[in-house]
């Protein structure tokens, strides 16, 4: 091999071993274990009616006369199909990661003296994972990804008035990187290699709140999220390489290179408002923002023998979101709740991947909530995400070729099942 062609060589599989270590997508959720669910969480920073306030908006922990704990269970359903179309150039089968996933969310307000509140959250609200099978026609893209993280946030409420109440918290995230990409080999006869990464790491963001009730019944909350980066580091763990492609590896010390990958989880802004039309009807609603355009530039380092980094641009957009429902006490036990919300897309059509098929969500929410005592109620809610038919044209050159086609039908369904105790 000469050594224009072993540079050449080396570098599609330096920009293969990039590429394709920073495909994970995420995703922050509404649906937490949660009331919310029920109402496609609109009210989600000014509802303040149960322990779950203490992660959507820690001001709002001032208006519970009693300590509170709130239990939620929550398994979802992701559907995501994809159809390949002809200008596909990878053979193998259609995609399919619909699958079930866990998940839920604690919270308890304690009450230390009437104005003054302390909570603790724990709960899953970014990330998303995805397994494809072994043979579809993306899976030199991803075949298996999970981002996730899991936080617990304390937090301090203090009412300044009769009107104003301020609440701040702190929540320190544990992400999880977890990814794995079949590798081309590129011969006749050879069956596909495996590249895995994986590893984990700590951060924080900062959740600040306002509540503000100009009169009893009417009310509303602003919310802040700051950002936390997240930063991964691992080595390629291969296997199952050609002969060629190996040895190619090793000449320019790739197989034992360490790969750092660095995200910014957004900062978000949500405005909520909360208004009580009778005793029987209250109505709500949001208007939200998210700052997924610098979660979309990712930081990659590959250190081997000459260490490359870069910050590829994946072109997402910041995110607007809006969100209306109504709350109906059908007696003094049942009360029931629904509502509506639309959240713009993060990317346009040509910067969709594999790792996050979506789009616009459009969401519907239905829940209704039994007191079964003065201090002790259940409650279920519904949320349908709807994404609709989302196309999708990859690609990547000869290792990973091309891959075009739509993800039917792309949606998500929130079940949640929630207890709230009041001691």
């Amino acid at each position: 091999m000469n050594c224009v062609s072993k540079c050449l060589g080396a570098g599609v599989i330096l920009a293969f071993l990039i590429s394709s270590s920073a495909q994970a997508g995420g995703l922050y959720l509404y649906e937490l274990g949660t009331p919310d669910v029920g109402a496609a969480a609109a009210g989600w920073a000014a509802r303040a009616q149960d322990a779950s306030t203490a992660f959507t908006n820690p001001a709002g922990m001032t208006r519970l006369e009693k300590s509170e704990l709130l239990v939620g269970v929550q398994p979802l359903y992701l559907h995501a199909k994809f159809s390949p179309d002809a200008d596909t150039t990878t053979s193998g089968s259609d995609g399919d990661a619909s699958t079930w996933l866990p998940a839920g969310g604690l919270y308890y307000v304690h009450n230390l003296r009437p104005k003054l509140k302390i909570g603790v959250s724990t709960v899953g609200y970014f990330g998303l994972g995805l397994e494809y099978e072994n043979d579809w026609v993306g899976r030199y893209y991803v075949r298996e990804v999970k981002l996730q993280a899991l936080g617990v946030q304390p937090a301090l409420a203090y009412q300044v008035t009769d009107w104003l109440s301020l609440g701040a918290g702190v929540v320190a995230l544990y992400g999880v990187l977890d990814e794995k990409v079949a590798v081309n080999n590129i011969g006749p006869n050879q069956s596909d290699g495996k590249l895995k990464i994986e590893d984990s790491d700590w951060t924080y963001q900062v959740n600040l709140g306002v509540l503000v009730e100009p009169r009893q019944g009417t009310r509303f909350g602003l919310t802040y999220l700051s950002e936390g980066d997240l930063k991964f580091k691992d080595e390629p763990d291969f296997s199952n390489l050609g002969p060629g492609l190996e040895t190619l590896l090793r000449a320019n010390g790739l197989l034992d290179a360490k790969i750092k990958i660095e995200f910014t989880m957004p900062q978000a802004l949500m405005l909520s408002a909360f208004h009580e039309l009778s005793d029987r009807w209250a109505v709500m609603g949001n208007l939200g923002w998210q700052d997924w355009s610098e979660f979309g530039k990712v930081g990659v380092t590959v250190a081997s023998e000459d260490t490359s980094s870069l910050t590829l641009d994946r072109n997402y957009k910041d995110t607007w979101h809006v969100a209306v429902g109504a709350q109906y006490r059908v007696a003094d036990p049942l009360l029931l709740t629904a509502g509506m919300a639309y959240d713009s897309s993060m990317m346009d059509d040509e910067d969709r991947t594999p790792d996050l098929p979506l789009g616009e969500a459009w969401r519907f929410g239905l829940g209704a909530r039994y007191d079964w005592s003065k201090n002790l109620a259940f409650g279920l809610g519904y949320t349908l995400l709807w994404s609709g038919d989302l196309d999708m044209d990859v690609n990547r050159g000869p290792l990973a070729g091309r891959v075009s086609g739509t993800y039917e039908d792309v949606s998500m369904s929130f079940i949640n099942f929630y207890l709230n105790w009041k001691f």
